[in-house]
């Protein structure tokens, strides 16, 4: 026997025996557990940044069909997307072909990992077979009034030439592209993910098992304001400026009111005012988020108009249209009181516009004050604070028919369309005579060209010559396809339930459907916790206003892993290298082609653009599947980021042969027979550590402790290592350790695990093997030892049964020789004890 692991015959049998087993494929007779990884995008090299969630999903997969589940673990492809499209561009080939060859590579890498996933439910987003479906429910949001269409300002990334929703806006530049983002006027459609900002929030409480960063982060981005809608009449002309504000109480300190210079009013003056026309322009080439609205310079547009102040007659307020105020909260107008914001405060000081206090602030604290305090200067609200002023100010506005309470979100309708080809065609007809009229559905899927030019600036579905050409369907004149696509994330919204039935004729089947989901355990990166994760949300809920479903909630459990990390290496010209082109001589990094001195840069997240990749295919030819899925749940909880090192990887390579060496060469010193009657101390010792290994690992699995998994099987295959049998009973327990090791390792190791069930003389699949159970009489302590305080100070320890209650504890401290001495005469305050751990006397 070979006391190194043969890997590569190893992996490629096995995974050979379990496709034509069909091992993978999901049943329907047992308790449900779904587990989904996040689809991944088919960008063609799937490095180890990328698997590492792979492989977590996997390893809870492997356990929970051993604890007896029916398990749903599919697999698919985010297919559609910009990528594609500029990479056709670039190489000269179509968005199809460059897509399709990705799938392939990335699937082959997915296979060699030996993934436990049912790909006979594979789909791919760029399939007519897929997005005719999400076509279908497209018309279906159309009827219920979710999908609609307007003209309204969007957010225009011209690197990219196409619109992106607010949510993929970064800091005021498009999340792919990086360019700043521009505000333009157009035809959009959108989705009315308004129309569920209540619920999306409420139900946020229901998800107990979600990270609490994803549900703050999902929270603030909806952004619950209650506050007043307030009513400022113009005085030069007929008309009401709307304005919401949450602090109604500091109306008395009111110096102006600002618009949007994208609020329709603004708008409808600068047709006629030239100059407003030119500073509107100038707002809209400036960044587009809130932030940067907030730390640009404050500058003002003074309209020359003025409105009435709802609470003092005869005051006024002048009208400003201002680069600070955002069209896309509240109604895109504010009253500006600067003694109490920071951007009204220095708007209010460059334009030299009042500024007057009306909530009392320490002496040392400088305006803007934005504290709480006692209300004054401001009449029937002064002595109020500042909770009970908003409330008396709104039903004081309420009274004298100004204004009304009222709440409003930072949330905006979702901006669905897209200026590209790579994307599913929106089911539309734009007839001259008929208007907006839908693909009748007996006509879907609406498929996309293969015969476009790249060659044209904008999308190429606009430009193409016959494409958009049709009849109408209502009137048969003449009309004009939809050119835009949907965005991508529309593909991502709802792919989880077309696993649960993917051949069905429909979208997904409801029965399929609703025995499946809500999906029990999802996996992916936090940057995903507003766009992907917000939209899935509020997609299952549409889905269930439809009639699709009675889901309201797609992931039950949300585990959002860290990233891979590697240092990065760029030469004097500034090109970025690949780990495997560097090399250290001499104490200094170098390229290998050509000896370029190289500079190493800190440990970034594994990303193509920086080259610090190491492809999965590589550390699988080179040391095996089940080497790299132990190295990459080994050092870290999967929550937190993961260093990549040389020294790492080896490491669980020498692990793997170890655990080989200790099954195979050992293997002779156990014994087939019945259970013995009796054990040695020494069997009794190891079987104890067996059923305690088996006790703790099913915890860890269960709670994603994967790092302490891990740790645990090294400690006892060291313990089996240090072991060695002298009679028949312990060749027993050596065997029943060594079964017990195997089937603790199948999750994380399969190829493995299968290799060495098969040499302790088991048929396959150990897939199929129940998980083993610990024996409680086994695991139990007999005996504890705790330390024992007084005053928080330890004095001595106490040994005792691990059964005993507070007060069996209690007695036996208050006993102790060292603590007699400590307390002395002294009356006890208070007994504390941490069971199993700690006892404290306080006097």
């Amino acid at each position: 026997m070979s006391t190194r692991y043969n890997f590569r015959d190893s992996e490629i049998k096995w995974q050979d025996a379990w496709a034509k087993a069909d091992l993978y494929k999901t049943r329907e007779d047992l308790p449900k557990y779904y587990v989904l990884e996040m689809l991944p995008y088919p960008s063609g090299l799937l490095h180890m940044g990328h698997v590492r969630n792979y492989i977590i999903g996997d390893v809870i997969a492997r356990y929970k069909h051993a604890c007896g589940y029916s398990v749903l673990h599919p697999m698919g492809w985010d297919a559609f997307g910009l990528p594609a499209e500029n990479a056709a561009i670039r190489h000269g080939t179509s968005p199809k072909t460059w897509t399709l060859e990705n799938i392939r590579l990335m699937k082959e890498t997915l296979l060699s990992l030996g993934i436990s996933y049912d790909w006979d439910r594979e789909i791919s987003t760029c399939s007519p077979d897929y997005y005719r479906h999400e076509q279908k429910i497209f018309l279906d949001f159309l009827k219920e009034g979710i999908a609609y269409r307007k003209e309204s300002f969007v957010n225009w990334d011209p690197l990219e030439g196409t619109v992106l929703a607010n949510e993929q806006v970064i800091d005021g530049r498009g999340w792919r592209s990086g360019a700043l983002v521009e505000r333009r006027k157009l035809s959009q459609w959108f989705f009315k993910i308004t129309d569920f900002g209540q619920e999306l929030l409420d139900d946020l409480g229901q998800l107990d098992n979600w990270p609490d960063q994803v549900k703050v982060m999902q929270a603030n981005w909806i952004g619950r304001s209650e506050g007043a809608l307030v009513s400022f009449p113009l005085v030069e002309q007929q008309g009401v400026l709307e304005v919401f504000t949450t602090r109604p109480d500091t109306l008395f300190g009111a110096s102006f009111v600002g618009l949007s210079p994208d609020h329709p009013f603004v708008e409808k003056l600068a047709q006629t005012n030239p100059a407003l026309h030119t500073f509107v322009v100038e707002c809209r080439a400036q960044g587009t988020t809130q932030r940067e609205m907030d730390t640009a310079e404050k500058r003002g547009f003074n309209t020359g108009l003025t409105v009435c102040h709802p609470f003092q007659e005869g005051h006024t307020l002048p009208v400003y249209v201002a680069n600070f105020v955002l069209m896309d909260y509240g109604t895109g107008a504010i009253f500006g009181c600067p003694a109490h914001d920071a951007r009204d405060f220095d708007f209010a000081t460059k334009y030299k516009l009042p500024i007057l206090p009306v909530v009392e602030r320490p002496e040392e604290d400088p305006l803007p004050y934005t504290g709480d305090g006692i209300l004054f200067n401001s009449e029937f609200l002064n002595g109020l604070d500042v909770k009970t002023g908003i409330k008396t100010a709104i039903e004081q506005l309420e009274k004298i028919k100004k204004g009304t309470g009222e709440t409003v979100y930072k949330l905006r309708d979702w901006g669905v369309s897209r200026q590209r080809y790579w994307g599913c065609p929106i089911p539309i007809i734009h007839c001259p005579v008929c208007g907006i009229v839908p693909v009748p559905e007996a006509q879907l899927p609406v498929t996309l060209p293969e015969d476009v030019s790249f060659d044209l600036p904008g999308n190429p579905l606009e430009n193409h010559p016959t494409w958009k050409h049709v009849t109408c369907p209502t009137c048969e004149g003449s009309a004009l396809r939809e050119t835009d696509t949907l965005d991508t994330f529309v593909d991502s919204s709802w792919y989880f339930a077309r696993y649960c039935s993917p051949h069905a004729t429909r979208p997904f089947s409801k029965e399929k459907a609703e025995f499946w989901m809500p999906v029990d355990q999802y996996i992916g990166g936090i940057e995903h916790a507003i766009l992907h994760l917000l939209y899935a949300r509020f997609f299952t809920k549409a889905l269930r206003k439809c009639g699709y479903w009675n889901i309201s909630e797609p992931f039950k459990n949300l585990l959002t892993q860290g990233m891979v990390c590697h240092q990065t290496y760029r030469d004097q010209k500034g090109n970025w290298h690949y780990p495997h082109e560097v090399e250290k001589r001499d104490g200094v990094f170098v390229t290998i082609a050509d000896d370029l001195p190289v500079l190493v840069g800190r440990s970034e997240k594994m990303s193509k653009s920086k080259c610090n990749v190491i492809p999965a295919a590589k550390i699988v030819e080179n040391y095996g599947a089940d080497t790299a899925r132990l190295f990459m749940l080994s050092d870290s909880p999967p929550e937190r980021d993961f260093e990549w090192t040389e020294a790492g990887i080896e490491g669980s390579w020498k692990y793997i042969n170890k655990l080989w060496r200790l099954t195979t060469v050992r293997l002779s010193e156990t014994s087939k027979e019945k259970e013995p009657a009796s054990f040695t101390e020494k069997a009794l010792a190891i079987r104890k550590l067996t059923h305690k290994t088996i006790a703790h690992v099913t915890e860890d699995i269960e709670k994603f402790h994967f790092n302490r998994y891990i740790a645990r099987l090294r400690e006892f295959s060291n313990a089996l290592e240090e072991f060695h049998p002298q009679e028949k009973t312990e060749q027993w327990v050596l065997r029943e350790a060594l079964t017990a090791l195997v089937q603790l390792i199948a999750p994380l190791v399969p190829h493995l695990a299968e290799t060495l069930w098969a040499e302790l003389g088991h048929p396959p699949f150990i897939f199929d093997q129940p998980w083993p159970k610990a024996d409680p009489a086994l695991v139990e302590e007999s005996l504890i030892t705790i330390a024992v305080q007084v005053n928080g100070k330890t004095r001595t320890t106490l040994e005792m049964a691990p059964t005993l209650d507070q007060d069996q504890v209690r007695a036996l401290v208050l006993d102790l020789v060292a603590v007699k001495e400590h307390v002395k005469e002294n009356p006890i305050k208070k007994f504390i004890y941490v069971p199993k751990r700690i006892a404290n006397v306080v006097v």
